[in-house]
C-alpha cells in the first residue's frame, strides 16, 4: 500500500588528518580550546578528591591526565601516529622542535609511566593533597584545590610546549 520512504544512506568518512597548525591564528584557537579542556579535567580531578576511597583520586588523576595529554597532542597534530604519517623531513622538524622545547609528552605514546613521571613534577602538591585529606571538612576543600591546581599546571604546561613546537614547525625550525 504505502511504500517505505527510502532513507538516505549515511556514509561515514574517515576523520580528516590534522596536521600541525600552520598559522598563528590556528595555534591560538587550538590553545584556547585546549585550555577549556584543561579546566574541565582539572575540575574533574578536584571532584575525585571528594570520594572517600584512598588512592582513587590519584588513579583518577592518572587516567584524566593520560586522556587529556592525548587530546591536546591530537588537537595540535602532535600524536605519535600523526607525526609518523608526515613526510620524513617534516617528522625531523617536528621531533627536533619537541626536543628543543623539552616536551616530554609530545609525539610519544602516552603511557601510565610517562604520566606518573610527569606528575612527579608536582609531587609536593600531590603529597600535600594526600595529607590535607585527613583534616576534617576543610581538608577535603584544600585537597580539591591542590588537585585542581596540580592538574591545571601540568595541562597548561603541556599546551605551552605544544604551542612552542607548532610555532617552531611553522617557522621551519
Amino acid at each position: 500500500m504505502f511504500a517505505a520512504a527510502a532513507r538516505p544512506r549515511v556514509v561515514s568518512s574517515p576523520r580528516p588528518a590534522i596536521t600541525v597548525p600552520g598559522d598563528e591564528d590556528t595555534i591560538a584557537a587550538t590553545a584556547a580550546r585546549c585550555r577549556k579542556m584543561v579546566t574541565k579535567r582539572s575540575l574533574m580531578s578536584a571532584g575525585a578528591v571528594l570520594v572517600p576511597i584512598p588512592g582513587l583520586d590519584f588513579a583518577a588523576d592518572i587516567a584524566l591526565l593520560m586522556r587529556l595529554v592525548d587530546e591536546i597532542n591530537d588537537a595540535f597534530g602532535l600524536t605519535q601516529s600523526r607525526i609518523e604519517a608526515l613526510a620524513p623531513n617534516r617528522q625531523v622538524v617536528v621531533y627536533r622542535a619537541a626536543v628543543a622545547i623539552g616536551g616530554a609528552m609530545i609525539g610519544k605514546l602516552v603511557t601510565k609511566e610517562l604520566v606518573v613521571k610527569t606528575l612527579a613534577t608536582v609531587g609536593v602538591r600531590i603529597t600535600a593533597k594526600q595529607a590535607a585529606r585527613y583534616v576534617p571538612l576543610a581538608g577535603q576543600a584544600i585537597a580539591a584545590g591542590i588537585s585542581f591546581s596540580a592538574m591545571r599546571y601540568v595541562g597548561l604546561k603541556h599546551i605551552a610546549d605544544c604551542e612552542a613546537v607548532a610555532r617552531r614547525v611553522m617557522a621551519g625550525a
